[in-house]
């Protein structure tokens, strides 16, 4: 699958921000698709996934109740709104593919995209 991430950029303490990842070349139903996010000086980490089959979503604790993931499938693109955007948020964000993604958490990885990158800054 080939993922290409967008909609990256600066934005100011307390903002808002939406991430785009548009997807191609699906040969499974078997792939859903999340968010992950690398800060300088660490390890990726994951966000939050959402389910191709029945947009079931999981999000871990450094997403939820600021951060939402959508799907449109016609156009095979997923979205992570984020809001109440504060420093530690700068990272890389990556659209990622996986499998399986239910409301009980996150499977494997597979597919990574390039990253877009989000910084936060006054």
């Amino acid at each position: 699958v080939q993922l290409q991430a967008s909609g990256g950029g600066l934005v100011q303490p307390g903002g808002s921000l939406r991430v785009s990842c548009a997807a191609s070349g699906f040969t499974s139903e078997h792939e859903d698709m999340a968010w992950f996010r690398q800060a300088p000086g660490e390890e990726r980490k994951a966000l939050a996934c959402i389910s191709r089959r029945d947009g079931s979503t999981d999000y871990t604790d450094s997403a939820k109740g600021r951060f939402t993931i959508s799907l449109d499938n016609a156009k095979n693109t997923v979205y992570l709104q984020m809001n109440s955007l504060n420093l530690e948020d700068t990272a890389v964000y990556y659209c990622v593919t996986l499998w399986p993604c239910s409301a009980n958490g996150m499977g494997s990885t597979d597919d990574w995209g390039q990253g877009t990158q989000v910084t936060v800054s006054s």
